[in-house]
């Protein structure tokens, strides 16, 4: 898992109440939501807030892309990747 991963699995578990996981313990490309982490839409609201404060992402609830953004770490970590080039350009 590469440093950008790692965080957001560790932000996954911070704010999503996952206090017996570890970063490591996440495959990420493992889905986050129903199979994989079991994780809902309360949950997808909770990461999107943590997202946007920690990275400044701007999220959006009519955004047709957020089920692909949120569907495993790895899609995560390319989604704040983009969005931190598209802000640096």
């Amino acid at each position: 898992m590469d440093p950008l991963e790692n965080e957001i699995a560790q932000l996954i578990i911070e704010c999503t109440g996952l206090e017996d996981m570890q970063p490591e313990d996440i495959d990420p490309v493992a889905p986050l939501f129903v199979e994989g982490l079991g994780l809902d839409s309360i949950d997808a609201l909770e990461i999107g807030v943590a997202l946007a404060k920690r990275y400044g992402v701007k999220l959006t609830a009519d955004n047709e892309n957020n089920r692909r953004h949120f569907a495993n770490v790895r899609a995560l970590a390319a989604f704040v990747a983009s969005q931190r080039g598209a802000q640096a350009a």
